[in-house]
């Protein structure tokens, strides 16, 4: 039976490779490939947005979160839809900039060394996101096809499908399928969360087989907790360069703006409906608490407890939100490498052609070394927030400063971006977090933006020719 959810998985990537393939007839040049010829209608960017910013993290990490602590786990994202709330009052700008990538602004505000460190810290992150999403796609996998493919040969056929997809047709044909994707999300989660309900015995029937404290709203986590749990999603999305790498994309400022605004709608509804389908789920699948693999709920209930057409609907949707998300991670550090490094530093006049074939081969590099760190297997929810935290700590307040603080300095802004990530990985590596119990994402934002502020202040203001193309209008 379970082979009617693999092959629906199948026939759905065989469809979203039709789509790439249609799209992409229409790249020609670097800017097609890594910002869809600026073209992007609001609807277009909203579903590339939402289907980028539900991930792994979401469908896997927040449902784990769910199953161990209740429906607390509600909170989980109020940091995201703050950071995509502050989010909205920057796209518009943003896309006034004609950037390609996030290290465009920072080296036009700053310099050079902006745009370098930029690039480090954002591959760093991406490639880190992109290899949890492959073992995320693998799970799907042994589900969906049990005692078929041995664990690791699933991880490395979802990482040859998210590879060669996205080196296929880049933005063009990521935009698009992202939105088939977004939509296949929405419906998937509408569509079988009632149904688990009535399953699980409505509220009645869940509060009867969870713990009490399962059932209520707060009361969970300390602040410091808290705090752990949501500065990573808001620094990431506040300063993430697949967001504005879509904004870049939109077709004029408005659109982005409105996109945005969409944006924090859907994933409002996203998140809410995975932890209360998680919760649900966690009453059908809950075993006196000690659920093997409790990452895995939803996958299971859509498995186990569903008819066979929602059961394969929530699995490709399971697979929509995996897959849309490792192509966007891959893209965006691919083409920042090629534009801010290999094109700003090496070959400023490379042809246009060979800079499309140069981020192909990115791509599938980028793609191969998410693999090997695939192969070291964390909680899902862990890597994530220490990959939020790296970036999020490292070029979030340097790249919003960019947008909204004329007194910014370039020496700020590196010594912010360097200071973060050092911050991160010491607190992190060092043992001290596990020492202390406080997460680094606390410590690495603190240092992050004191080091910008001081240090802007003690360095000579921007000249005018800097700030102009970001503030020229106010």
């Amino acid at each position: 039976m379970t082979t009617i959810y693999f092959w629906t998985i199948v026939a759905y990537m065989i469809f979203l490779i039709g789509v790439g393939a249609l799209r992409s007839r229409g790249v020609e040049n670097q800017e097609d490939f890594s910002v869809a010829g600026r073209q992007l209608s609001t609807f277009v960017l909203f579903g590339t947005m939402l289907a980028t910013w539900i991930g792994t993290g979401s469908i896997f990490g927040n449902a784990e979160k769910t199953y161990n602590t209740g429906i607390a786990a509600w909170i989980l994202p109020l940091g995201g839809l703050c950071g995509i709330a502050a989010l909205s009052f920057l796209a518009a700008k943003a896309r006034r900039v004609e950037a390609i990538t996030v290290q465009d602004i920072l080296e036009q505000r700053y310099n050079k060394w902006a745009r370098i460190f930029g690039v480090v810290t954002l591959t760093l992150t991406a490639v880190t996101i992109v290899s949890y999403q492959y073992r995320a796609a693998a799970a799907v996998i042994d589900l969906a096809l049990p005692n078929t493919f041995s664990y690791e040969k699933a991880v490395i056929i979802v990482a040859v499908f998210i590879i060669i997809y996205t080196a296929l047709a880049g933005m063009f044909s990521v935009a698009y399928t992202d939105l088939v994707m977004g939509v296949t999300m929405i419906i998937g989660i509408f569509v079988t969360l009632p149904v688990l309900w009535n399953k699980a015995g409505g509220y009645a029937g869940i509060a009867s087989k969870l713990p009490a404290d399962h059932m209520t709203f707060t009361g969970r986590f300390t602040w410091v907790e808290a705090l752990g749990l949501l500065l990573p999603p808001f620094l990431l999305v506040l300063g993430d360069a697949n967001m504005y790498q879509r904004f870049f994309s939109a077709r004029n400022e408005g659109m982005a703006r409105r996109a945005t605004i969409w944006l924090l709608i859907g994933v409002a509804y996203m998140e809410l409906m995975i932890i209360f389908t998680a919760w649900v789920a966690s009453a059908l699948e809950w075993q006196g608490g000690h659920l093997e693999r409790p990452a895995r709920v939803i996958a299971y209930v859509a498995r186990d407890h569903l008819p066979v057409a929602l059961g394969a609907l929530l699995m490709t949707t399971i697979m929509s939100v995996i897959v849309s998300t490792a192509i966007s991670y891959l893209l965006v550090p691919a083409t920042a490498i090629v534009r801010d490094l290999y094109q700003r530093f090496i070959n400023p006049k490379a042809d246009e052609k060979k800079l499309v074939w140069l981020l192909r081969g990115v791509v599938i590099a980028l793609g191969v070394i998410a693999y090997v760190i695939s192969t070291y297997g964390q909680g899902f929810l862990n890597v994530a927030l220490r990959a939020y935290t790296i970036y999020g700590a490292g070029v979030t307040p340097s790249l919003v400063a960019a947008l909204v603080w004329k007194r910014a300095t370039a020496t700020g802004a590196v010594t912010s971006i360097v200071a973060g990530v050092a911050t991160t990985l010491i607190w992190e590596f060092g043992g001290i977090g596990e020492r202390t119990g406080i997460d680094p994402v606390i410590p690495a934002i603190a240092v992050s933006v004191l080091s910008l502020i001081v240090v802007s202040l003690l360095t000579p203001p921007p000249s005018r020719e800097q700030l102009k193309p970001f503030f020229d209008e106010e």
